[in-house]
């Protein structure tokens, strides 16, 4: 076997987020092709917008999970590492699951869900053999949170195979929001923890480091678990509104203390504080949308876009550097990536909620979102499939 192969099968945040990139850019080429040419849009078990959507928070992101937990775990409970053999099966299910959606149209609607649901119940059975060595509430949720995306997969499915008649937008939104949640909860650990460990190297007196109230990650915590167990169980609806607009809320709050200003400084640093702060934003405009006061798929995009995206490039660039041994500085292209993800998600969200240019607004926010993996993939790919640098991650 090639050493390249060898090497990206070996540990789990190369094969992953180097998966999570190129489909990432996938799935934009595609969706962009047949908004340019609808009817080269071939023919699947579903829509068109359905199966991107479905990519999006199912495929792309899941990907990303993937990575970032078989990295992150074995770091927080001291267990040893998965080995080559269980990334390579995990990483064959979670491809299965894509090539049977694309080909969903050819196959019958039980085997396309079988395949596509296989993946995350591997991935939360690996990951609750490495907690249980150090099993703390703080990292268990992590496990529900899986749980939760896996149900909200499993209600896209049963519309599809015709045994439900109204669960895939629940599904779909329940996936969404439990991606946030995820992010909600772990952003809310890293992205201070990075700020002042960033802060602490470069002098900076401790009082001016980022603070984190444990009222409010209390409560973040607690509103992100619910909104999308709520939405699993009840769909979109006038709680669900309210949930949304607590948890943008206290993620402000909670923001404010975490010294963004400071971050700019650091492009790797602010690309988490940007993503966090599309969370926030996303879960107000949907709020308000929810209860009849905007437009909500112009809102989901801002969290589908910028929260989800923005925050997997962020973290999926930082580890990758950080795991290979590369120092912690964004490269120009990554730089220039993050900045799209985010100027995407704006002008998706203008497109939707304005009815102003409607479809060149869609086509210019996925024609920024193919450009932000392009670069993602050129300035990560030495650290995703390269040998380790020399210095220490």
């Amino acid at each position: 076997m090639p050493a390249i192969v060898t090497r990206i099968l070996g540990e789990g945040f190369r094969v992953f987020f180097l998966s999570a990139g190129l489909y990432g850019l996938f799935v934009g080429l595609v969706w962009g092709l047949w908004l340019a040419v609808p009817y080269m849009a071939p023919d699947y078990g579903m829509t068109p917008p359905m199966w991107h959507a479905h990519e999006m928070i199912f495929g792309y992101a899941t990907a990303a999970l993937g990575g970032f937990f078989l990295t992150a775990v074995p770091n927080w409970t001291g267990a040893p590492e998965a080995r080559a053999r269980f990334i390579t099966l995990a990483a064959a299910l979670w491809l299965a699951g894509r090539m049977a959606m694309w080909f969903s149209g050819m196959l019958p609607p039980v085997f396309v869900a079988v395949v596509d649901l296989a993946f995350v119940p591997v991935l939360a059975a690996k990951i609750l053999t490495q907690l249980i060595r150090r099993p703390k509430p703080q990292n268990l949720i992590f496990l529900l949170l899986l749980s939760l995306i896996w149900a909200a997969d499993l209600l896209t499915h049963l519309e599809w195979m015709g045994i439900t008649a109204d669960t895939l937008q629940t599904g779909l939104r329940a996936g969404l929001l439990s991606l946030c949640a995820m992010i909600a909860i772990l952003g809310g650990r890293i992205t201070p923890a990075f700020t002042r460990n960033a802060m602490k190297r470069d002098g900076v007196p401790e009082a001016d480091w980022p603070v984190s109230v444990a009222a409010l990650d209390k409560a973040g915590m607690i509103l992100a678990l619910i909104l999308p167990l709520g939405a699993l169980l009840f769909g979109a609806g006038p709680v669900a509104g309210a949930g949304a607009l607590a948890l943008g809320a206290v993620q402000i709050l909670r923001m404010s203390r975490w010294r963004t200003r400071w971050a700019a400084r650091q492009p790797i640093l602010l690309a988490l504080h940007l993503g966090l702060g599309m969370l926030a934003l996303g879960l107000i405009l949907w709020g308000f949308s929810v209860l009849g006061i905007g437009n909500e798929v112009a809102a989901l995009h801002v969290l589908g876009i910028g929260c989800v995206g923005g925050t997997t490039l962020a973290v999926m660039s930082r580890a990758a550097l950080g795991h290979s041994g590369r120092a912690l500085i964004a490269p120009a292209p990554m730089v220039v990536a993050y900045g799209l993800m985010a100027v995407a998600a704006l002008s998706r969200w203008i497109g939707a909620e304005l009815n102003a240019g409607y479809m060149v607004a869609m086509l210019l926010s996925d024609g920024l979102w193919v450009c932000a993996f392009a670069l993602y993939l050129i300035a990560m790919w030495p650290a995703l499939t390269g040998p380790r640098a020399g210095r220490a991650g």
